[in-house]
């Protein structure tokens, strides 16, 4: 399957998409805080969604049993929602929405703190915070695939951190993952050239001690394999001449910690 190049009216319903889902992240966001199940927030993404009039793309996605991926702690991702994990002060738990809206997926997600937490914790979310953020610096037209993973793996070696590597990014668009897989890691000046109109997201995963991870009997879980905590941000960009066009940042931010 080619890469696809995105024009007109295509970009624009992918924007919609992409706010969607950032809206929707942000609903979430201000109603975190102890006491929460993870369920609560499946059934808010579900409510927010519809209400925005779109679908939740993971829903049903290779059998998810869930409308969003909700991963506390050392879980890295995929992580299941359940009436029976309920947030504690302390803890840092990454929210994942995607939105199909129109017949386009957009796709974010970010860390938040509940309560007071560790420097350790608050550490390893600002570095995966700002890991996300250097990777999508580097995205233009004629700029490499493996230069957005070298600009990540070496701020995040530099902070003391690492980053998975079994997971990364993907094109996004009509389909929820298509071409190209988007590496965290890599070296720069390799890989295949991005041009204007393709979209990816940049969605690092680092974690506070060693890259190694495994997945739970459940078949989706992603945890640690060391048990150290593990943190993740993610937006959909556009890439242009000029550089990249972040489609699911929101005008105005939530409060805590920066979606």
């Amino acid at each position: 399957m080619g890469i696809p190049l995105l024009k007109g009216t295509e970009v624009e319903r992918l924007r919609l998409a992409g706010q969607s889902a950032a809206g929707t992240l942000a609903h979430v966001a201000a109603r975190l805080a102890p006491g929460i199940a993870t369920a609560d927030i499946d059934a808010w993404v579900r409510e927010d969604t519809t209400r925005r009039g779109g679908k939740p793309s993971q829903l049903g996605y290779h059998g998810f049993p869930a409308a969003v991926c909700t991963s506390r702690n050392h879980v890295v991702c995929h992580g299941i929602p359940r009436s029976d994990e309920r947030l504690s002060p302390g803890d840092i738990i990454n929210v994942d929405v995607t939105t199909c809206l129109d017949g386009f997926h957009g796709d974010t997600s970010a860390t938040f703190f509940i309560g007071e937490v560790s420097a350790e914790a608050r550490h390893v979310v600002e570095v995966a915070r700002r890991c996300r953020d250097a990777g999508v610096a580097v995205v233009r037209h004629g700029a490499r695939l493996g230069d957005i993973g070298a600009a990540i793996e070496e701020l995040a070696r530099a902070e003391g951190c690492s980053v998975v590597r079994e997971f990364g990014g993907h094109g996004i668009g009509r389909h929820m993952h298509g071409p190209p897989q988007v590496p965290h890691v890599g070296k720069r000046g390799t890989g295949i050239t991005l041009r204007s109109g393709m979209v990816l997201t940049i969605e690092p995963m680092v974690n506070l001690g060693r890259p190694d991870v495994r997945v739970l009997p459940d078949g989706w879980t992603v945890v640690t394999e060391d048990g150290s905590l593990s943190a993740q941000f993610e937006h959909t960009v556009l890439v242009t001449r000029e550089g990249c066009e972040v489609l699911t940042r929101l005008d105005s931010q939530v409060s805590g910690v920066r979606p």
